[in-house]
């Protein structure tokens, strides 16, 4: 009878410890990157049977045993948010963090921020993001790429009709940046080259003051191979040469057109300097910078780790999990053998389904009624049984 109490009171540990799984998974069902869990349970070991017998039949269990938990790593839904740093793995893989102690660990949870050192953290604990850089794990740093710096132009393409009628010919606002990221604005003036068919003169005037030219030539309307850019050299007040192609090889034709031309500039590649106004990661895992002057740059790329065995895991809390029996786990980038891609401006949410743990709820309740009824049945009986000697 003793027995019996002694074995019920398992079943009420092992219910309790079930229950305490079921309210950990339902109070983290909001919390991104957590992955739920499930209470595993094991029959204790046999004895022989109190009415005698082998041991082969009529053996008695000794109550429920619990295991432990075993963690759940399905993919959690993906929630758009409005932080271009918020970031998800659409797939496998886990983020790469470290701790101030040098500790490495993994987490789903992808909300992070660029602190006032303008290092990549966890918004969540604070441990630094790390990147895979030339197989080393490094931090994400906005260090001496604050700010882009200006390029002088170096080529001016143009697109359009030169008309080969026209007596002369003037484009205005054709822009150059110095290196020095000021800008400054020229102009072209086409001249027929006498005594020389469908050959211009091509004069780069600062106002009045002509800074260079070069000639020009077409061919049935189509610039002339080895006749289709002009190189000169301009040299601001007060500022230092710029060496510029004036590129003419491509969608530029000279047909009759009359006095009017469409000729204009379609492109320069110089650029003032930029300070940085967003940054963002691409579906690699490379961190990709925009700047106020329309560039963008790619810096590091996101390590990601993904472990082997579920043996090889383990929770350490604050939505981490650190590595068991010390077994290296994978690492690698997004968008790469089995690693997933990254979504920017999205969370994963926490994998735990209501519905299941509301089920299994119930069946630790009544689990543990039943547990409870045995003991006040056991109980009773040895009431009675010391109730009879007591006779």
């Amino acid at each position: 009878m003793i027995d019996s109490i002694s074995i019920a009171q398992t079943g009420l540990q092992g219910f309790q410890d079930g229950l305490r799984t079921i309210a950990n998974n339902t109070a983290n069902l909001n919390t991104p990157g957590f992955k739920g869990a499930s209470t595993q349970f094991a029959d204790m070991f046999y004895g022989g049977s109190s009415s005698g017998g082998s041991w082969r039949f009529g053996q008695c269990g000794y109550g429920v045993n619990t295991l432990g938990t075993s963690l759940n790593f399905k993919q959690g839904q993906l929630q758009s948010t409005d932080n271009a740093l918020d970031l998800a793995i659409d797939g496998k893989g886990f983020f790469t963090l470290r701790d101030s102690s040098g500790n490495i660990h993994y987490s789903k949870d992808g909300q992070f921020k660029f602190n006032s050192d303008g290092v990549l953290i966890s918004s969540t604990t604070g441990e630094e993001v790390l990147a895979l850089d030339g197989g080393a794990l490094t931090n994400i740093s906005l260090t001496n790429l604050r700010t882009n710096p200006a390029k002088a132009t170096s080529t001016i393409t143009f697109t359009g009709n030169l008309s080969s009628s026209a007596t002369t010919n003037t484009i205005s606002n054709v822009t150059v940046i110095d290196s020095a990221g000021s800008s400054h604005s020229l102009s072209l003036v086409f001249t027929p080259v006498s005594g020389s068919s469908n050959t211009w003169t091509v004069a780069l005037m600062d106002g009045t003051t002509s800074v260079g030219s070069g000639t020009i030539a077409f061919s049935g309307g189509q610039p002339v191979s080895g006749s289709n850019s002009v190189a000169v050299t301009y040299t601001p007040t007060g500022g230092t040469a710029v060496a510029l192609t004036l590129d003419f090889s491509s969608n530029v034709t000279s047909y009759d057109s009359g006095s009017s031309s469409s000729l204009a500039v379609a492109s320069q590649n110089g650029y003032s300097a930029g300070t940085l106004t967003k940054e963002t990661f691409d579906g690699t895992g490379t961190l990709v910078l925009t700047y106020s002057n329309g560039q963008t740059v790619k810096s590091k790329q996101l390590a990601l780790g993904q472990f082997r065995s579920e043996e090889d895991v383990e929770s350490v809390g604050n939505n981490e999990f650190g590595v068991k029996n010390g077994h290296a786990w994978q690492v690698g980038v997004a968008s790469t053998g089995e690693f997933g891609a990254i979504q920017s401006g999205e969370v994963e949410m926490s994998n735990v389904d209501l519905s299941k743990e509301f089920s299994s709820l119930v069946i630790m309740q009544r689990g543990y009624q039943a547990c409870s009824q045995v003991v006040s049945t056991a109980s009773e009986m040895l009431t009675s049984l010391y109730g009879m000697s007591k006779g």
